[in-house]
């Protein structure tokens, strides 16, 4: 069992932690959250003072951030962890961030003997909880090797995506391309709605035929399709509008550095970004559906 340190305890991050913990993991836990670090001291964690608590004398530090300047100001900056790590702790960021950053912070790590990854999720908050969660890893393969005896505790599917950066590439990839999915199945059931069909038997329909897709099959945008989704809990739950423009931001930013064509990315980065106008950041990412509805 591993001693490891785990900063950021929110929806995705709090559960992971504890799952470390089920693990038989002695795991150190640190949030500007009291509360949530309160949930996870009654799982079993020790409470960090201090962030640096998280980083001395540890196997693995595991961090779960909002973006790449956070990422980077705690490992590398004016009061960084950098300083306080040794070469026997792995440094593994699971973070959605932008792959430059990752590639920065893994490069000041390295030149400080300090072995990083980056292993960015998908799986949502469900998974994060049963602890199935896809981890999209950049990283040496020895690095990979190290890091993957501890992420199997926290999920169920492990890939190595490349070198440092290449997680987060990826990570932007699978998450625009779920954006066109959902737009395109919302678009294609409010039509079928608008013609007089049953979304529920239009469902079954293109399951069986040539558009069946991920989130026509299991996270169904349209209410009362699927039980224990969040369309049929008023979109509460799940991946936030929010989130969901931060990743196809992300995903543009790439697709400028890389001189890449993705004109579908463009345009569902558009669509979200008109929800957060709408006040619907907050809501799952499958409320697109309601801007297709005639009844909105």
């Amino acid at each position: 069992m591993a001693n490891i340190g785990f900063i950021g305890l929110g929806n995705m991050g709090g559960p992971m932690a504890a799952n470390l913990v089920k693990a038989g993991h002695t795991v150190t836990v640190f949030d500007l959250s009291l509360d949530a670090m309160k949930t996870l001291s009654d799982a079993g964690a020790k409470i960090a003072e201090y962030v640096n608590d998280c980083a001395i004398d540890k196997d693995y530090v595991i961090s779960m951030l909002p973006a790449g300047k956070h990422v980077k100001g705690l490992y590398l900056g004016e009061s960084g962890l950098i300083s306080v790590l040794d070469n026997k702790t792995q440094v593994i960021d699971c973070s959605t961030i932008d792959a430059q950053s990752a590639r920065i912070v893994g490069e000041g790590l390295s030149k400080a003997g300090i072995s990083f990854v980056d292993a960015p999720v998908s799986g949502g908050t469900a998974g994060a909880t049963n602890g199935t969660l896809t981890f999209i890893v950049g990283a040496r393969k020895d690095d990979f090797s190290k890091a993957e005896t501890v992420l199997k505790d926290m999920g169920k599917n492990i890939f190595h995506a490349g070198d440092i950066g290449a997680g987060q590439v990826a990570k932007i990839c699978n998450n625009m391309l779920l954006s066109v999915l959902m737009a395109g199945t919302s678009e294609a059931l409010q039509m079928g709605i608008d013609n007089g069909l049953d979304p529920k038997v239009l469902s079954d329909i293109m399951l069986q035929s040539s558009g069946r897709n991920w989130t026509l099959e299991l996270y169904n945008p349209c209410p009362d399709v699927l039980d224990n989704v969040p369309s049929s809990n008023d979109y509460k739950g799940g991946f936030m509008v929010d989130l969901m423009a931060k990743d196809l931001g992300l995903a543009m930013d790439a697709a400028n550095h890389s001189n890449s064509s993705t004109p579908m990315g463009a345009l569902a980065k558009n669509l979200y970004n008109l929800m957060q106008n709408q006040d619907m950041g907050s809501q799952d990412f499958s409320s697109i559906f309601k801007l297709f509805s005639k009844a909105e």
